[in-house]
Order: structure tokens, then sequence, then C-alpha cells
């Protein structure tokens, strides 16, 4: 997979109403994100998910929303103001080689980033330390971009630090989903 980060500002051609019409992220995420959890939407971007996550946590839970980008993580808090959702969105930022993130959460989310990490297994096994029990881990990528042998070594490595791939399949438009247990 390809290692290039997006740039902060090609978050403005990729979070708009089109693709919010398109992908619709609480229809894909509402079975995953219940009210109360803690989660984290990795490679978040300007908050294209993790302000949908938000509101699928009602009054309470924790979106932790972490990219490498501060660019983006400022866009996010902004966008998390004005959708009234600020007080359940926490930004992170992530180091260039880590998560570096020490929480406990229920649910992980990668939509259309993890093709960007350097290092693809130290992400996985980060991100299943941090899961609880029973947590999941939806990573989501682009069809044509990533290959299906690309989705393929991805589950071996999610496999090799102790994930499961479970038989739910999300459908994503125009993307790969594959949904990891803990």
């Amino acid at each position: 997979m390809a290692q290039h980060v997006c740039p902060w500002w090609g978050g403005y051609f990729i979070d708009n109403p089109l693709r919010r019409w398109l992908h619709n992220p609480e229809r894909f995420l509402a079975p995953f994100v219940l009210p109360g959890m803690t989660v984290l939407d990795f490679g978040c971007g300007m908050g294209f998910t993790s302000i949908a996550m938000a509101r699928l946590l009602g009054d309470r839970g924790t979106v932790i929303s972490a990219d490498l980008q501060p660019q983006m993580l400022r866009v996010v808090e902004k966008r998390a103001r004005r959708a009234g959702v600020a007080e359940r969105i926490e930004t992170h930022e992530c180091q260039k080689d880590s998560l570096a993130l020490d929480r406990a959460i229920g649910f992980a989310l990668a939509f259309w980033s993890a093709h960007e990490v350097p290092d693809l297994g130290k992400l996985l096994g980060e991100v299943y330390a941090c899961l609880v029990s029973e947590g999941k881990f939806l990573v989501v990528e682009p069809r044509g971009h990533v290959t299906p042998q690309d989705m393929a070594e991805m589950t071996e490595k999610a496999e090799r630090v102790g994930f499961e791939r479970l038989e739910v399949r999300p459908a994503v438009r125009w993307s790969h989903a594959v949904i990891y247990g803990k």
C-alpha cells in the first residue's frame, strides 16, 4: 500500500455533501457505535466520520479523533462546535510512526486512511492493544486505490496481532470494508 499522507487542504475536496450522501456514515456505523462508548476515528481528516459517530453516541460517550496533521484536527474541532457535538469529541495528534494512544476503546474506525500508514502492522497492533475485550475495528479502503491483494495482506497482518476477521461486511460504496474483532 502507498505511504502517502493526504495534504491537510485535500480534506476540503474529500469531505463534502456529495460524499456524505454517497457514504452516509451514520448508516454503516450505527451497528457498531453505541451510546456511552469510547470510539477511535483513526485518520479522521476533517471530521467526516467523527461527527457522525458523536451523533450516534447520544449525550454521552467520546470520539477520539486522531490524525497526524494538526491542521486537520483544528478543522474537526471547528466543525464539531458547529454541529453541536464538540463536548463528545477529543482530538488526538498521532506521531508519524505511532498512534501514541493509551486509552481503552470499544470501537475503532480507519476510513480511507490505513493505506497511508508506513507500518500497518504496528498500527494494527496499537489499535488491538487499545480495544476492550470484544472490541471491533472497521477498516474501509477505497476500491481502485487499494487492491483486493492489499486488503488480503492487511488481513494477514491483522490476524498476526490477534484480530479475527468477522463475517459482517458493511456495505460502503466504492470501498472495501472489513471488520475485525478482538
